[in-house]
């Protein structure tokens, strides 16, 4: 049904009741090179799971010596997903399976983007920055930023930046309000949260809070588009398919950013998160970005 005409099948004793009706069965020591003197052969198809790699480099170079083609099984075939690539380290080859953006121009590309455009937003926005620190000083006590230990790129920690849009013991009343935790998933959020300020709910409403991370993608911890960076005790709680969403570097936004954010139950956002895993490129990020920009002047922020 392949269109292939079997010229012998060489295999153990126990393959000979199985396959002798198909084609002439030879034993195991059959010399693979003198047959292929012998016979006018098109293919080799190697079907042995327990191949020896020396046994397997002599087929290989018989073969191409003769100009044969070369065919190889193996169940372990059956697990290769679409991203699949020969690499070489000098002139070592390995096969590389990932379920991550490989193409290292474009995300060279990204980085490059990100830090220039961060380097641009902190420079031309520098009134808006002093402008939002002096509100949130006459709004409350405290420090102008806040800053907290995020989880970046497969697991690497580092502290995120925004303008602070809670009142300072923050943290410490978080335990208290956990019974009215809004989110399924190991994620708290409230919808009128009472630790938020004045100044803070506008700034969070036009997601003007997150401007200060612009200096974690100047610094080469974030970029500007990504999966959100998660609490290192939220990630303790992660399945294991859920941490796939790690393995992109962190964002300022992302599709769940721009999708209605409070409204969309955990496991849909990690999902989202992996759909952007699975399906990035510069335009995505760049439609995502334009997205983002949208979102801010509607103020559909938490």
């Amino acid at each position: 049904e392949w269109g292939y005409r079997i010229t012998a099948i060489i295999g153990t004793d126990k393959l000979e009741a199985e396959c002798s009706s198909v084609a002439p069965f030879l034993p195991e020591d059959t010399d693979i090179e003198q047959l292929l003197r012998q016979k006018t052969i098109d293919e080799v198809v190697i079907c042995k799971e327990n191949l020896v790699p020396k046994q397997l480099e002599s087929l290989v170079q018989i073969c191409s010596e003769v100009g044969v083609v070369f065919r190889l099984y193996s169940p372990f075939f059956n697990m290769l997903a679409n991203r699949t690539q020969l690499h070489f380290f000098g002139t070592t080859p390995f096969l590389t399976i990932s379920s991550t953006p490989m193409n290292y121009l474009a995300l060279k590309t990204k980085d490059f983007f990100d830090r220039l455009f961060s380097a641009s937003v902190l420079i031309l926005l520098s009134p808006v920055f002093l402008a939002i620190g002096l509100a949130i000083k006459l709004d409350s006590k405290g420090p102008v930023f806040f800053k907290q230990k995020r989880v970046g790129l497969r697991g690497r920690k580092f502290l995120v930046y925004k303008f602070r849009t809670m009142v300072v013991n923050a943290e410490e009343l978080r335990e208290k309000l956990l019974e009215h935790n809004e989110m399924d998933g190991p994620v708290f959020k409230i919808a009128d949260d009472p630790r938020i300020t004045k100044v803070g709910k506008f700034l969070r409403k036009t997601s003007l809070d997150e401007l200060p991370q612009f200096f974690n993608v100047l610094l080469g911890e974030m970029s500007v588009v990504g999966p959100r960076p998660p609490l290192p005790d939220e990630v303790k709680e992660y399945e294991r398919w859920q941490l796939r969403r790690l393995s992109m570097k962190p964002g300022i936004t992302c599709i769940w950013q721009v999708s209605g954010r409070n409204n969309i139950p955990f496991d849909e956002w990690m999902k989202m998160d992996l759909e952007y895993i699975d399906n990035w490129s510069i335009k995505l990020d760049f439609v995502l970005f334009l997205k983002t920009i949208r979102t801010m002047v509607r103020g559909d922020g938490r």
